[in-house]
């Protein structure tokens, strides 16, 4: 299992439901979740069949407790740069820089916590779905104020949900053999996102 996977989750207290979380991803992003069984996942976390049981009540509730985790941290990234020092501008390279290389770097959870969220039962998608939208909010509201002082010539809604689809879709394509790394990648997407937002154009 992977240490980075496994350490990916530092807001669950519980070594055991960590590594279940861990095992779960490694086994979602191999074999797709419907394809995969509580079973598999016990088994890939070096537990008994039955220990998944002991910290979640199904399968449903680990893919839950996975993708929660990945859309608070994705939150916290966007709150954290947007209340950032600097200029509009300033804050949102280090947004889209976190942003970009978090989900590079936590490519395989990204990948679930994006593609999977079908899956979700209904009230933990309805829970996910107010992250995603306070998420675009925190990044549309940071936009608005670069278009207002002058910093930013875009269409603020279009650029808001361009910037953020723009650091999501790593996870789709990236993987450990890809190039630049994480920070690096980063960097270059905020570049981009940048000159996509018209910084310095007026």
């Amino acid at each position: 299992m992977s240490e980075l996977v496994a350490g990916a989750f530092p807001d669950v207290t519980a070594a055991a439901a960590r590594r279940l979380m861990a095992a779960a991803v490694e086994s979602f992003a191999d074999n797709g979740y419907h394809a995969t069984t509580t079973r598999d996942i016990s088994t890939a976390a070096g537990m008994s069949p039955a220990a998944l049981y002991v910290h979640f009540p199904s399968k449903a509730a680990v893919l839950s407790a996975i993708s929660l985790s990945g859309h608070e941290r994705a939150l916290a990234i966007v709150e954290a740069a947007a209340a950032g020092p600097g200029t509009p501008a300033d804050r949102m390279r280090v947004l889209v820089a976190e942003m970009a290389s978090w989900h590079a770097t936590h490519h395989r959870i990204a990948r679930i916590v994006q593609y999977e969220i079908t899956a979700l039962p209904k009230a933990d998608y309805t829970t996910v779905a107010d992250l995603r939208r306070r998420t675009e909010r925190v990044v549309r509201a940071l936009i608005e104020e670069g278009v207002t002082t002058g910093v930013f010539a875009c269409d603020v809604r279009s650029a808001a949900r361009a910037t953020l689809s723009l650091c999501v879709d790593i996870a789709r394509w990236y993987t450990a053999a890809s190039t630049p790394g994480p920070a690096e990648l980063g960097k270059r997407y905020a570049t981009l996102v940048l000159a996509m937002l018209g910084a310095g154009s007026r």
